[in-house]
């Protein structure tokens, strides 16, 4: 089999599942971006997204330094329905913070959760569902690459959740504390030829003195099976920071349920400036099973079919196959 053609059924196999559940044959994973896809794992699949950072950042006007790592991390849950999706994710981050604004530079050692948040996340509308129309061409590796205006419409996704911030915590604003809400709107599109658009419109702890809007945008493409490569821009905007930053890397499928990935995290402005590369892996348990679709052709059916053998009867002089079907 030729590249193409295994790209095709690669292709195939994908859209099919797109089309007729949120679950996938391969890992759905979020990394290595950190947007939030519109689709969740699906049903009675365990995931765990984890990525250890190194970061580095340093305020030029302010004369400071930090220096250190972390780790970023998603549980992520299929539960009761296809498009429900509950997870719990967060950073923790363990840095110096070097002050060096008098003659002798003071050091400051500082360790906390930067964000901790618990949530879920529904599919309120998927434009794949049921669509007929989309079935890709098994006859053509050219047609199911083409662009299809359909595709511009996207899945869309909502999200709710609660952060939790410890008191006097290094990494949040004067003041916040304890729990806040955070809402989200997720899109995706799935354009032809291994393209995948996601956006992410955020407003995260509402209610507080710092509540801050988010954008998140991240163009994915996979080239084969098993390389993804993506580029993203952040937007953050609030009274206690800002920021616009840019992530570039690659993610590798090593199997159906095992990805790792790695990427580059920077900014354009020394206020402060930012410079953080990332390596991470995501796995999944996977425990789905699909739901049987009652349409007179399942094996319960086709059993209550079958003849039964009776002394003083005959038996249907008709071959049955092992499915039950003539």
């Amino acid at each position: 089999m030729n590249f193409s053609k295994k790209v095709l059924l690669f292709t195939t196999l994908l859209i099919t599942h797109f089309t007729f559940a949120q679950y996938t044959e391969v890992i759905n994973s979020n990394r290595p971006g950190v947007s939030r896809s519109a689709f969740s794992v699906g049903t009675n699949v365990a995931q765990l997204e984890v990525g250890p950072y190194i970061i580095n950042e340093k305020h030029t006007p302010l004369n400071y330094k930090v220096s250190g790592f972390g780790v970023d991390f998603s549980a992520r849950y299929g539960l009761l329905f296809e498009p429900l999706e509950i997870n719990i994710e967060g950073t923790y981050q363990n840095d110096t913070f070097t002050d060096n604004r008098s003659t002798i530079a003071s050091e400051d050692k500082r360790s906390n959760f930067k964000s901790l948040t618990i949530g879920a996340k529904y599919l309120v509308y998927d434009p794949y569902k049921n669509a007929e129309e989309d079935k890709p061409n098994l006859y053509s590796y050219h047609a199911n690459r083409s662009f299809k205006w359909k595709s511009l419409i996207p899945a869309v996704a909502i999200y709710a959740g609660a952060n939790f911030d410890t008191k006097n915590n290094p990494y949040t604003a004067p003041g916040i504390e304890g729990f806040s809400p955070k809402i989200m709107v997720a899109t995706q599109n799935n354009f032809s030829g291994g393209w995948v658009l996601v956006l992410n419109l955020i407003k995260d702890r509402i209610g507080t003195d710092y509540s801050d809007f988010q954008y998140i945008i991240t163009l994915t493409h996979s080239f084969n099976p098993q390389w993804v490569i993506f580029g993203e821009t952040q937007g953050i905007q609030s009274d206690f920071y800002a920021d616009n930053l840019f992530r570039f890397g690659a993610g590798y499928l090593m199997s159906k349920d095992f990805q790792l990935d790695t990427a580059l995290t920077f900014n354009s402005k020394d206020t402060p400036s930012v410079f953080g590369v990332n390596f991470g892996m995501s796995y999944r348990l996977d425990f789905h099973k699909d739901k049987e679709i009652d349409n007179g052709n399942s094996k319960k059916d086709a059993d209550k079919r079958k003849p039964k053998s009776k002394k003083g009867k005959k038996k249907r002089t008709e071959d049955f196959d092992d499915d039950g079907s003539l």
